[in-house]
């Protein structure tokens, strides 16, 4: 990728939710501002029913914290708002505060393109209290969207079987950022271009496109537009046949097509957006081959998600290629990836040891981890992965290298003796500042490519898929169920 990937956003601090300005003040005004913590960023199910998630947005954190700052107009508007019971809402003293704020914290995260599931971090975060609570916000907008996006993509792409995907979802995004965050996380995902044109710029992506419906309803016949946008765009023509009659617009495409032949040039590819696609595109290939043209591919669009793909070929429709928009830009059906940010570790100073913190619940499955974690990843001989392990190096037993007790049900166990492992995440950011410049969005594409041929089918089938084990090592689930048990009697439960 010839461009950076970096960009330089402006108002990034303000980009938060406003409980984070006012835990931030209470804690520079109780004296907790030279406390650190420890939070991890993780979401408690895989989206859309699947077994997996894609890793992505991590590569622009570094940015963000790098970039955060409280300029003049931001601490002017900070210092007007008022406070629902009267007067102002934010102190002068603190507004002074965020006058001369640089982040400090240190991050580690998955590579972008890597597997990720729940429960482990998507990204740790340390540093002083305010600083890793101000980063919670935006934070958590980078990674749950765009995993999010490259995860439902990823899934649309294994139904494609090898065909590619082009992310046509612009027009029905959530605004201009939420268009750039989709064209990026969907190219890291497997898609293979993108419509959006300010996407190709930043980023580097294959740009994708050629004529709607009203180019050929503003000439006076189908096979007038035809032959203009041939002669327009002769080494990028792909015809649209479906705004009248597609059985009608595959003579015309064909007439084109001989045209075109005989100026030397080629008909690269016909569309179709509308109607029964299986039987359409069958149609379109017996008469493009009965015609001398096999090499005119076949093109799909129309509200597309991976369970329509899948049935395209299932039935045996002749699809070379598939333009999905609304159903990928959206996540359809899943809107959000639901990740958290929960606090689990505390120190009053960066010179004394951590302390774990546990977030108990009435509902069991939203107790968090306690403690500095980290996440191995065991490999059988193949290279596959076959389950991860959440430590924290601080409380790991000797015996419990190779074992992970279920997060959920401590009655599981996962025995990972004799394979390899690796450390999943790594440090992206040294306080305040990035540890290592973040792979470009080609490398973070073939990751993903790498990582799901490599992922056991029975996790990556759309029905039921098989549960990816990821465990606490034994260390850590004792921990976590000793704090369960202390916090429960300080409370007065049993």
């Amino acid at each position: 990728m010839a461009l950076t990937d970096r960009t330089t956003p402006t108002d990034v601090a303000l980009n938060t939710d406003l409980y984070e300005l006012t835990m931030a003040q209470g804690f520079w005004e109780s004296g907790l501002d030279k406390g650190q913590a420890c939070f991890n960023a993780f979401f408690r199910e895989n989206p859309f029913d699947g077994g997996y998630a894609v890793s992505c947005g991590q590569g622009q954190i570094a940015d963000l914290v790098e970039n955060f700052r409280f300029d003049e107009d931001s601490l002017a508007y900070l210092a007007d708002v008022p406070a629902p019971g009267g007067g102002k809402l934010f102190k002068p003293g603190f507004i002074d505060y965020l006058r001369d704020f640089r982040m400090h914290v240190s991050v580690w995260a998955p590579r972008e393109g890597d597997l990720v599931f729940p429960r482990e971090p998507m990204v740790r975060v340390e540093g002083p209290v305010i600083d890793c609570q101000l980063l919670e916000t935006a934070l958590l907008n980078l990674v749950n969207f765009q995993t999010l996006v490259a995860t439902k993509t990823a899934r649309v792409v294994t139904a494609a079987q090898g065909h590619a995907v082009s992310d046509f979802g612009l027009r029905r995004a959530q605004g201009p950022d939420g268009g750039l965050a989709v064209a990026r996380a969907s190219y890291i995902g497997g898609a293979a271009s993108t419509s959006n044109v300010l996407a190709g710029k930043i980023y580097g992506i294959p740009v994708f496109g050629t004529h709607a419906h009203s180019w050929v309803m503003a000439f006076p016949t189908e096979l007038d537009a035809f032959r203009a946008f041939a002669k327009s765009s002769p080494k990028n023509c792909v015809l649209l046949l479906d705004t009248y009659d597609v059985h009608q617009g595959i003579k015309n495409a064909i007439t084109v097509a001989k045209e075109m032949e005989a100026e030397g040039e080629r008909l690269a590819a016909i569309r179709i957006d509308s109607g029964d696609l299986a039987k359409l595109t069958k149609e379109t290939r017996a008469a493009f081959d009965e015609a001398g043209l096999p090499y005119v591919k076949i093109s799909a669009s129309n509200d597309l998600d991976e369970y329509t793909i899948q049935s395209l070929f299932a039935q045996g429709a002749p699809i070379d290629s598939f333009g999905v928009g609304t159903k990928l830009a959206t996540c359809d059906p899943q809107p959000s990836l639901g990740g958290v940010y929960k606090l689990s570790a505390v120190r009053k100073s960066a010179d004394e040891p951590w302390s774990p913190v546990i977030k108990l619940s009435e509902m069991a499955y939203k107790r968090t981890i306690p403690g500095i974690q980290h996440v191995r990843r065991f490999y059988d001989e193949a290279g596959c992965p076959v389950g991860d392990q959440i430590v924290d190096d601080s409380v790991a037993t000797p015996d419990g290298a190779e074992t992970a007790m279920d997060v959920l049900d401590s009655l599981t166990t996962y025995d990972f003796a004799g394979m390899h492992a690796e450390e999943l995440l790594e440090q992206i950011v040294a306080d305040g500042v990035r540890a290592k410049e973040p792979d470009d969005i080609q490398t973070a594409k073939e990751r993903c490519r790498n990582s799901l041929m490599r992922l056991d089918p029975a996790v990556k089938r759309f029905l039921n898929p098989q549960i990816y084990p990821v465990g606490l090592e034994p260390g850590l689930a004792e921990l976590r169920h000793r704090l369960t048990r202390q916090e429960r009697n300080r409370s007065g439960r049993r």
